[in-house]
């Protein structure tokens, strides 16, 4: 199971360097689209930032999703982030073989506070993935309000959708 979980995580981030390499440094740091105002640097970060925090906490059996590093050079730097996408994957691939039959703490804040839970490894890591995915969602959104049309198929969308609802970006 791990195995595919990993595989599906590295899938979709190799969907986001296509994604990188099909736009330029100003459209990565464009921050014009309203409501929120952010970029699409800042959503890779930020979805970089998740699977950071999972990497981190896994030897302390302690994974703090609040303590993120929020590293602004992956926000504004296509190249950083792309290399830390790869380092990532790297990482990644060398848990699958690892034992992980115990539950891992994990930590986050739901809106009242702290609040820490027992995970499995596949169950952070889907997860994670899933985060990936609705950070996609909103990064198909800035670039359709800039008028940029990409096609990444599946970009964006949960693999559930409905084929001909799931277009991609």
């Amino acid at each position: 199971m791990k195995k595919r979980i990993i595989s599906s995580i590295n899938h979709n981030l190799n969907n986001a360097i296509a994604l990188l390499d099909a736009i330029d440094s100003d459209t990565y740091k464009d921050v014009s689209v309203g409501p929120y105002y952010s970029s699409i640097g800042s959503h890779i970060r930020h979805t970089l930032d998740f699977f950071d925090c999972i990497i981190n906490g896994l030897d302390s059996n302690n994974i703090d999703l609040t303590a993120r590093k929020r590293d602004e050079i992956l926000s504004t730097d296509k190249s950083a982030a792309i290399q830390h996408i790869y380092n990532l994957q790297e990482t990644l691939v060398s848990y699958i073989n690892v034992n992980t039959d115990y539950l891992i703490h994990v930590t986050d804040n739901m809106g009242q506070g702290k609040i820490t839970v027992n995970y499995t490894i596949e169950s952070i890591l889907s997860h994670a993935n899933s985060h990936a995915v609705h950070h996609y969602a909103t990064i198909g959104y800035i670039l359709d309000n800039l008028g940029i049309d990409i096609k990444i198929p599946g970009f964006g969308y949960n693999p559930t959708t409905p084929v001909n609802k799931r277009e991609g970006i």
